[in-house]
């Protein structure tokens, strides 16, 4: 009880610095508001998708008989684990397919073919980064008999497949579309800062 009141409690401190930590990179990377606001609450949309089916599969025990486990209520560490990891992994590729828009669009200014072209250009890219992932952590839902390490490949898997196949691949392009010119709006400030990667070298 002592533990499971420990996570409770820290939980939402880990949480809180992991989302603002990336919504603060992004910005300075990207210059923007909105894009970092979108890219975090769509890595929740992929989370809150596994941990409904790790709650399906594991503390209700619909797969119970063919993962080889007995239904219990979920160790605490993993939907701790599962956010920090996915999480990380998932931005990883966010940041090549928004960098490569930015680029289109500063080259032209138009955000339909700014979307189109950077979703062109980074899909093949991000596939197969997350075909790779989404294996891996297969193997450890699939074959370890320790449920924990069970839950944590599934869970990941499962997030990472989403997040790619359905998020990525649909819902970010749709919503950026329909957002426009807005997707790049940022403070004055923001927009006249140049983000270590663009400053000039000397010399």
């Amino acid at each position: 009880m002592d533990y499971v009141q420990y996570m409770l409690d820290q939980t939402p401190w880990a949480i809180v610095y992991v989302m603002v930590t990336t919504f603060l990179l992004l910005m300075v990377l990207l210059r923007s508001l909105v894009l970092p606001l979108k890219a975090v609450l769509m890595n929740l949309l992929s989370l809150s998708a596994s941990f409904g089916a790790l709650v399906f599969i594991f503390q209700q025990g619909h797969l119970s008989g063919l993962l080889d486990f007995s239904p219990a209520p979920l160790d605490p560490t993993i939907p701790v684990l599962v956010f920090c990891v996915v999480f990380g992994l998932s931005m990883d590729y966010e940041v090549f397919l928004l960098t490569r828009m930015r680029e289109e669009w500063r080259a032209h200014g138009d955000n339909r073919r700014a979307v189109a072209a950077g979703l062109q250009a980074s899909g093949r890219l991000g596939t197969g980064a997350a075909a790779i992932m989404v294996t891996v952590f297969l193997v450890f839902g699939l074959v370890s008999s320790v449920v924990v390490i069970k839950a944590l490949g599934l869970g990941m898997a499962i997030a990472i497949f989403v997040d790619a196949s359905l998020v990525r691949a649909l819902v970010v392009p749709a919503l950026m579309r329909l957002l426009g010119p807005v997707n790049w709006w940022a403070p004055r400030w923001l927009q006249n800062r140049k983000p270590p990667a663009e400053k000039t070298a000397p010399a």
